[in-house]
């Protein structure tokens, strides 16, 4: 499907696939003006709808389980009813996909844009070589490697000839089983399995790694049949749970493990629960980090001036400030906002009030610590050697403020418990 760089659009169009997706959509459209829809043929087609997105993408793609030979032939009929491909070939571009998400080597890269990896990938064949991946598995399987000989035939009768049959003879609505269980499902389908590649990208969170484009969302769940939780398959793509919480939706997960329950699928591959989640945990701390760095942050230490116990003290006759923890903060603004009542602050004031902050006086919570750090003007020459040495008493004791001369002789003050 590659071609030299300097071919025109035109000749890079695949007519086949622009033919089949422009026809379904208008199909759809005239089948819906003109034929009325059978409840039984509306059952049907839901029915259809389900089976067709079961498809090969679990199995063959990505080896999640092993499956037994009554459940291939299943899910190879069903699959080949969506008329996308062979199980070989869509099966080898989703493992290069995955192999080089979001490069210019993916089949159907999202870097490209929302309508390239919707279906423009499939309409035009790209100006530069895609990337390849292994499929010796899948050419030595006996199942696939028929159904890939005989795909269009296969296609043509379990997507086209066995639903409108189905409708026509059991309940009689020939018109509605081409128009409605024929074109109208194979149009949802299709957009469906698109929109794994296309929205599927592009909306909801990275929980697990920010580094690709896949995303999880309900909604996309919901458009997909479970196929929504894009960014838990890219990290773990060999599990076979799309969506890892019991809570969440994944009908194809439902499916695969009652299977396994009546004996039909078996070694039902999960990545370690506590690999999941440490890659959830990650991208927890970094969302996290990202918010902390967007808040105001504290003066750092290496602008503040250095100053000394005998300028702090000067100073604190001019200005309302007090030491805490061997920095100098300037509460001017906040004295009136004390939960305790102005009259603590002023007795601080010009003091180390260490000792009264963790725990003598009050015990102060996490926002006061952080609204403290904010009102930094700078750090006490020695620091903590000159924090007052009294020790952290219960609140309910009475404390004053006294004149303190350190060892060299210099002047403070500190307060003490009565």
């Amino acid at each position: 499907m590659s071609s030299a760089a300097n071919d025109t659009l035109p000749s890079r169009i695949i007519w086949f696939n622009l033919l089949v997706e422009a026809s379904l959509p208008l199909l759809t459209l005239y089948g819906c003006f003109t034929t009325n829809l059978h409840p039984q043929t509306l059952q049907w087609c839901i029915c259809l709808y389900f089976l067709n997105m079961l498809g090969y993408h679990r199995l063959w793609s990505h080896r999640s389980y092993v499956a037994s030979w009554p459940l291939q032939w299943f899910l190879c009929a069903a699959g080949s009813g969506a008329i996308q491909g062979s199980i070989l070939w869509w099966a080898r571009l989703h493992r290069a996909h995955h192999r080089y998400t979001d490069t210019s080597k993916d089949p159907y890269g999202a870097h490209e844009g929302f309508w390239h990896t919707h279906l423009g990938w499939m309409l035009v064949r790209p100006a530069t070589k895609r990337g390849t991946a292994d499929a010796t598995d899948l050419r030595n399987n006996a199942l696939v490697w028929w159904q890939h000989r005989h795909f269009f035939e296969l296609a043509f009768l379990s997507g086209i000839i066995f639903p409108a049959w189905v409708a026509g003879r059991f309940w009689g609505d020939w018109r509605g089983g081409v128009f409605y269980a024929c074109f109208a499902r194979l149009f949802f389908v299709h957009h469906s399995v698109f929109c794994v590649n296309s929205v599927a990208h592009y909306i909801g969170e990275r929980t697990y790694d920010d580094r690709l484009s896949p995303r999880d969302s309900i909604v996309t769940a919901v458009l997909t049949l479970g196929e929504g939780y894009h960014n838990f398959h890219h990290q773990f793509p060999v599990d076979y749970r799309n969506a890892v919480r019991w809570y969440q939706y994944d009908p194809t997960k439902w499916f695969i493990a009652t299977c396994a329950q009546i004996g039909l699928a078996s070694h039902l591959k999960v990545f370690p629960e506590g690999e999941i989640e440490k890659s959830r945990l990650t991208m927890q701390l970094k969302q996290l980090k990202s918010k902390q760095d967007r808040l105001q942050r504290p003066p750092s230490i290496e602008d503040l001036p250095v100053i000394t116990w005998d300028m702090y003290v000067k100073q604190a006759q001019m200005r309302s400030l007090m030491v805490v923890a061997g920095f100098v903060h300037d509460v001017s603004d906040f004295m009136d906002d004390h939960p305790g009542g102005r009259a603590l602050v002023v007795a601080a004031l010009g003091t180390d009030a260490t000792a009264n902050f963790f725990g003598g006086v009050y015990d102060h919570s996490n926002a006061a610590h952080n609204l403290l750090s904010g009102l930094r003007v700078g750090v006490l020459l020695g620091g903590l050697e000159h924090m007052s040495e009294t020790a952290a008493r219960p609140p309910w004791q009475k404390w004053e403020i006294i004149e303190h001369k350190d060892s060299e002789g210099r002047t403070g003050h500190i307060s003490k418990c009565e």
